[in-house]
């Protein structure tokens, strides 16, 4: 979820991308920096760790000159947060330039190639591998190497070939030194919008960055290549075929443009979800395998016993961990709440594999956690979102979410890929000890695969979500109410109502209702049940007679073609089919707009709810 902005045109380039990059902040990034090409051939690159405003202070009275360049903020995925790795990046000759967004999934391999081909890298990024490969065709196809060239630009061709063995998710931006009046853009699985002016033309990774110049656009779809020039504008296919696309006018204002039409982080980021988890899983699962070649350094044979310690949100993906960690991996497993974790004297030794689960990599529970769990020899592994945090650095081992920044506060689209990369964990520890029926790890693999689809679904069509949610706008608390691997998804549920609507909340599992929480029950008390396929099924419809016969307003949530369970709640919610141990990811996402519709409902401020932060570093 970086920034990228390209200009080609009359103006001075430099003030153009920094407004662009200004205006693409709220997308959350660790350094920043600019590349512009005068009319002559000169190349000025600037870069700053941090906040842009360090790279303008840096280019204060400086300013690179020229009309063609790019800007970017990088949000660190290979490499961490610092001026070496921040972008632009370029080839071993230093006159191609390229900024870029995604993971190139296969770049190990191609940085290989290139230092058998004698290239130097100075980053640690698979963006600068990149910038080599383009380099390499560049240099083939100006030797007059054979074959069929689509693309009448010699850059743009050198850029189609380069990309076309790439794997995995990009939107890049470039240009060539010797050809200091072209862009060339493209994109697979990350967005690139082009923005049309008058004798000038702009690339961007979002509309926000285009909007004070011009409101003309263009989307390219996966796949496709964009020749962007002063004057016009050419479309093709990685296979050289040339693409008509009418533009359109944005109609948005900036504050709406920045939340992509939402009015609010939240909903945006719960939107996304779809194309954040297929980023999360995306090179995780091949030929029915889980692959996660982080954890090749860790001696797995060893563990007895796996510990899984996180805060907040974080902490109900390790209750969902956990469950699946004993199911599948027949491991003893045990979740931890991380400020009483190192207080609680835990058992652990060199025999322990603890997992520690931070979207920030900062929470100071966590981190106190974490060198414990060093101190008594165990091995570490971190699941957080942001490469570079501290507790990257001090576990042994990192696996990243790939969700993007989260601007909200109330977490959404980081606990769908906590839950997401601690399924994939669960899967591939059964798959080391050869646990795991083949039969049974295909279909997990199967739902996790089509799961963005299911959840897409599922987004396109949220009016009954919002219309059961204000009838119960007034109330003064609620339960919740979910069995087996979905009592955290209950929990998680309560919590997000609690954080954004500020509406008293408590989730149990099912069967702990009759054990005291049932005698707060009445006509003004309702609960949510999570009632979707499941083994307890039968033990779940009986829970919720119990809550009816108390006088209880019952909101089911449940899977679709379920019509039976109408005749025992009084609204019901559906998700599609997803085999229950991995059904708390997609019940997750109606519980999210379920607070939502309700926080809006009573006026309160959803991005920023009041007393929280979005990370908490102290104790």
């Amino acid at each position: 979820m970086c920034g990228i902005v390209g200009y080609a045109g009359h103006r001075a380039a430099t003030p153009i991308l920094l407004d662009g990059l200004k205006r693409l902040e709220y997308r959350g990034y660790d350094s920043a920096g600019v590349a512009v090409l005068d009319p002559e051939g000169c190349l000025a690159i600037a870069k700053a760790e941090g906040k842009l405003s360090r790279l303008v202070e840096r280019l204060d009275g400086h300013q690179p000159i020229g009309v063609l360049g790019v800007g970017h903020t990088r949000w660190a995925t290979h490499g961490a947060p610092n001026t070496v790795n921040a972008h632009p990046h370029t080839d071993s000759s230093g006159d191609i330039v390229l900024v870029h967004n995604g993971i190139i999934e296969n770049y190990a391999a191609l940085r290989a190639e290139m230092a058998e081909r004698g290239h130097d890298f100075a980053s640690e990024t698979d963006t600068e591998v990149l910038a080599h490969l383009i380099g390499v065709e560049y240099d083939a196809l100006r030797a007059g190497a054979n074959g069929f060239r689509p693309l009448p630009h010699l850059f743009a061709e050198a850029v189609r070939r380069a990309l076309k063995r790439v794997e995995g998710a990009y939107a890049v931006v470039a240009f060539h030194r010797d050809e200091p009046n072209l862009l060339v853009g493209a994109r697979q699985f990350s967005p690139l919008v082009i923005g049309l002016g008058q004798d000038e033309n702009f690339l961007a990774s979002d509309i926000p960055a285009l909007l004070a110049y011009t409101r003309q656009a263009m989307t390219l779809e996966d796949g496709e290549l964009a020749v962007v020039q002063p004057g016009g504008v050419q479309v093709y296919t990685l296979d050289g075929q040339p693409v008509v696309r009418q533009p359109f006018t944005v109609t948005w204002d900036l504050a709406a443009a920045e939340k992509s039409g939402f009015p609010h982080f939240f909903l945006k980021e719960i939107h996304e979800q779809p194309d954040r988890l297929r980023d999360c899983l995306r090179g995780r699962i091949t030929e029915g395998r889980v692959l996660l070649p982080e954890l090749d350094g860790l001696d797995l044979r060893r563990v007895k016993r796996v510990r899984l310690v996180a805060c907040g949100t974080a902490y109900h993906a390790c209750l969902m961990g956990r469950t699946l960690i004993e199911r599948w991996a027949r491991l003893p497993a045990e979740a931890a709440i991380g400020s009483e974790f190192r207080y609680a004297e835990p058992m652990i030794d060199d025999h322990t594999l603890v997992v520690l689960v931070s979207q920030s990599g900062e929470t100071a529970d966590t981190l106190a956690s974490l060198y414990l769990a060093r101190e008594q020899a165990a091995q570490t592994v971190a699941i957080t979102n942001v490469v570079g945090s501290t507790i990257t650095r001090y576990a042994d081992t990192s696996v990243y979410l790939r969700v993007g920044p989260e601007i909200s506060v109330a977490a959404s689209k980081s606990y769908l890929g906590q839950q997401s990369v601690l399924a994939l964990l669960a899967l591939y520890l059964a798959q080391q000890r050869g646990l795991m029926e083949a039969d049974e790890a295909a279909e997990m693999l199967e739902a996790l695969q089509t799961m963005p689809d299911e959840i897409e679904a599922l987004l396109a069509h949220t009016d009954r979500v919002e219309g059961v949610a204000r009838r119960f706008a007034h109330v003064r608390s609620f339960f919740y109410m979910g069995r087996g691997p979905n009592h955290p998804t209950a929990l998680e549920g309560a919590l997000k109502l609690k954080e954004i609507s500020y509406i008293h909340a408590e989730g149990y599992a099912s069967g702990e209702l009759k054990h005291g929480p049932i005698a707060m029950l009445d006509p003004d008390l309702p609960c949510l049940a999570i009632a979707t396929r499941s083994a307890t099924y039968a033990k779940t419809v009986s829970n919720i007679q119990e809550v009816r016969a108390r006088g209880a307003q019952v909101v089911a949530l449940a899977t679709e073609g379920d019509t039976e369970i109408a005749r025992h709640a009084h609204h019901v919610l559906y998700v599609p089919a997803t085999p229950e141990a991995l059904s708390p990811i997609i019940n997750t996402v109606p519980l999210q707009l379920f607070a939502y519709y309700v926080a809006i409902a009573r006026g309160c401020d959803v991005d920023q709810p009041r007393n929280l932060a979005k990370s908490v570093t102290v104790e």
